[in-house]
């Protein structure tokens, strides 16, 4: 199993879905690493070289790409200061509903968690003499 950036890739799959388990990295910029690594797109990983793993890795670092835990850090400050200014977005999430304007009337499930029933409930018929 090839390690590039703290992640281990999974060694079945072609190379450019391979690197898109490392956080920050999508399809567009996993086939733009293996370009500028001189891969093809149809490799798999556990064909690769340790010279091609060390070219990937290499072009990673000269993207000077934002990946992992840098790039999940700089996202948690994005959301917090959201909320410290107190902006709508903000609000949403920190009330953790959906941020981006989705209807919450029905769906939303997601977000909000599972149905809470609101109210009494139902009745419950008494039985009479």
């Amino acid at each position: 199993m090839a390690r590039i950036a703290g992640i281990d890739i999974p060694r079945d799959k072609k190379v450019p879905y391979s690197l898109r388990y490392i956080y920050g990295i999508g399809l567009t910029t996993a086939q733009k690493i293996c370009d500028k690594a001189k891969i093809s797109h149809d490799k798999r990983v556990k064909d690769l070289t340790e010279k091609q793993v060390v070219a990937i890795r290499d072009a990673i670092t000269k993207m000077e790409l934002v990946i992992e835990g840098e790039q999940r850090s700089e996202t948690a400050m994005n959301i917090k200061r959201l909320r410290d200014i107190g902006s709508y977005k903000g609000v949403r999430h920190r009330r953790g509903l959906p941020v981006n304007g989705q209807r919450t009337k029905t769906n939303a499930r997601t977000r909000k968690g599972r149905k809470k029933t609101v109210g009494m409930g139902k009745k419950v018929l008494e039985k009479r003499g």
